[in-house]
């Protein structure tokens, strides 16, 4: 019974669209937004920026084994993260990297936007 379970629902889990975990942090001049993505390959990865919003997708593929896999809990299939910024970022300038399985995408704060040290008169 469990093993019909595991065939008829493993296939719709696997196609389900899932989220990775993300960090966004804001510094003075940017948005940085962090994704984990282990084992996926730069071309599997799509990133749009329309209006304010940061939209990642992309699909971690299954790999192929010689062996017989006992144990599955790595996700794969299609992913999905969408995020609305704040107004006033630079949409042009937007740069990404993936390295050791992080995807790390700056999005520059606009000029009039940046965060500015104010100096109190006497």
């Amino acid at each position: 019974m469990r093993r019909l379970l595991d065939d008829s629902l493993g296939g719709l889990i696997e196609s389900a669209v899932w989220a990775p975990p993300v960090d966004i942090e804001e510094t003075d001049d940017a948005y940085v937004v962090e994704a984990e993505l282990p084992g996926v390959d730069c071309k599997n990865v799509n990133i749009e920026f329309v209006g304010n919003e940061l939209s990642i997708t992309g699909e971690i593929k299954e790999k192929e084994r010689a062996g017989v896999l006992r144990r599955k809990t790595r996700r794969i299939g299609k992913f999905e993260f969408r995020v609305v910024l704040p107004d006033h970022v630079d949409g042009e300038n937007i740069d990404a990297s993936l390295n050791d399985g992080v995807l790390r995408v700056r999005v520059p704060k606009a000029e009039k936007a940046q965060r500015r040290k104010i100096e109190v008169k006497t």
